[in-house]
C-alpha cells in the first residue's frame, strides 16, 4: 500500500521536474565526502521517475572514479559491471517488469560490490531512523547482506525526492539503515561517518 501511495506522487512528476531535479541531486551528492574521497562507487542508472542518476554517474565517471552498476540476475540478486559512460549501458527487458539499463561489459560478479566505497541505494522513502523502503525485490537486502558477510563497510546513500523522507517506514529484522540520504534539497545523515 505505502509503495503504491509513493510510486503514484513519482508518477506524476513532469519531464521537467526530473531535469531539474536530476541536476540538484546531483550536485548534493557530489558534496558528501563520502563520494568526493570515493575510489570505486556502486550506484544504479535511474528509471522512469526514479531520482534521476546519470548526471551523477557521468560527473563520478569524469573524476576518475570507477563506477559499478548492477545487472539483474534470475534470482533478482544483481550481478555487477564498470560504467564508462552512457555508451556503456544496455537496455534490458526483465520480463514483464519495466526495462533496465544494465552495464554492456563484462560481468564482475556479485562480490564486486563489496569492494564499493559507497554504495549508491535506490529506495521509495527512508525514515527518521535511517531505514531504507524499496521496491519490494529484494535485490538490495541482498547486497546490504553481502556487504555484511564480506565485512565491508561502505557508505549506504539513499537517492530520493524531499517529500520522501518520511517520519517512519515499515522495517523487517534484517533489514539496514544508510547513513544518509541525498534529496534535490539536500543531504541528511542517520549515523556518523565511520573514518
Amino acid at each position: 500500500m505505502l509503495r503504491r501511495e509513493f510510486l503514484a506522487v513519482r508518477n506524476r512528476l513532469t519531464a521537467d521536474d526530473l531535469r531539474e531535479t536530476s541536476a540538484a541531486l546531483a550536485g548534493r551528492a557530489l558534496e558528501l565526502p563520502e563520494l568526493a574521497e570515493a575510489r570505486t562507487v556502486a550506484a544504479y542508472v535511474s528509471v522512469g521517475s526514479e531520482p534521476g542518476t546519470l548526471a551523477l554517474l557521468d560527473t563520478l565517471c569524469a573524476r576518475g572514479v570507477r563506477v559499478l552498476l548492477p545487472a539483474l540476475l534470475p534470482d533478482n540478486d544483481l550481478d555487477w559491471g564498470v560504467y564508462t559512460g552512457e555508451g556503456s549501458l544496455a537496455r534490458v527487458q526483465h520480463g514483464g517488469r519495466m526495462a533496465l539499463f544494465e552495464p554492456a561489459g563484462e560481468r564482475l560478479g556479485p562480490d564486486a560490490v563489496t569492494t564499493a566505497d559507497a554504495v549508491l541505494l535506490p529506495g521509495l522513502a527512508v525514515d527518521a531512523r535511517g531505514m531504507r523502503l524499496g521496491r519490494g525485490g529484494g535485490s538490495y537486502d541482498r547486497v546490504l547482506a553481502r556487504l555484511e558477510r564480506a565485512g565491508a563497510h561502505p557508505a549506504l546513500v539513499v537517492l530520493l525526492y524531499d517529500t520522501e523522507v518520511v517520519e517512519r517506514v515499515p522495517a523487517e529484522p534484517h533489514d539496514r539503515p544508510v547513513h544518509a540520504v541525498v534529496t534535490p534539497s539536500g543531504v541528511r545523515r542517520f549515523r556518523p561517518r565511520a573514518d
